[in-house]
């Protein structure tokens, strides 16, 4: 048994009644081997990056579930075959919460008693902001002129679903920023073109810049 996410985008006109009996059938059969439904987050209707089958808006809910791999191809098929199914992506779960945030590492106390403190936010103005690594994550190592750095800790697993951190690391024309712009490691960059493709194709983010009407 493996652990599955599923991001169900699905007719807006559907409320949070019709879609729990749906996700229920669905489920019903992902877990027939001997599997089992770990969580359910119902993100109600969002506004789509761009329209998919000619809708601007969908019901959005992500589940999570234990399953043996040869339920999976009838449990998409039954999907595929669903009118109220705008579309769908099933993964493997790799840590992920249903929520969109990334997991990030552990502010160490020493640098939050200083934040509490105020401290240095007078020195910050005219001084070299990688001179104290604890204010850089790893993945942005310098931060002036063109670069851009991520304040806040470092992200230890990108979540694919996470629109807000994934948009810093796309330019305004919706291309991915490179490595060398935002220093990140050659690992975390393999992260980030995956988890924006995912997003994309969940109409999380839109392809290109702007978003169309």
């Amino acid at each position: 048994m493996r652990l599955y996410e599923v991001v169900y985008i699905l007719d807006p006109a559907l409320d949070q009644a019709a879609v729990t009996s749906k996700l229920e059938k669905f489920h019903a059969l992902a877990v027939a081997q001997g599997g089992e439904v770990v969580a359910v987050d119902h993100w109600g209707t969002r506004q789509l990056a761009y329209p998919v089958k000619k809708r601007t808006s969908a019901y959005y809910a992500v589940a999570q579930f234990r399953a043996a791999g040869e339920a999976l191809p009838e449990f998409e098929r039954l999907l595929r075959l669903d009118g109220e199914v705008i579309r769908y992506l099933l993964v493997l779960n790799e840590g992920e919460p249903t929520k969109g945030q990334s997991i990030v590492a552990e502010v160490p106390a020493h640098v939050q008693a200083r934040e509490r403190d105020g401290e240095g936010d007078d020195e910050d103005e005219g001084d070299d902001e990688d001179d104290d690594p604890d204010k850089a994550p790893p993945e942005f190592q310098g931060a002036r002129g063109r670069r851009r750095r991520m304040d806040g800790p470092a992200i230890t697993l990108l979540n694919y679903k996470d629109v807000s951190t994934l948009s810093r690391f796309v330019a305004e024309q919706g291309k991915i920023l490179p490595k060398r712009t935002t220093k990140v490691t050659s690992a975390f960059q393999r992260q980030l073109g995956r988890a924006v493709k995912r997003a994309r194709y969940l109409g999380l983010l839109p392809y290109t810049g702007g978003r169309e009407a």
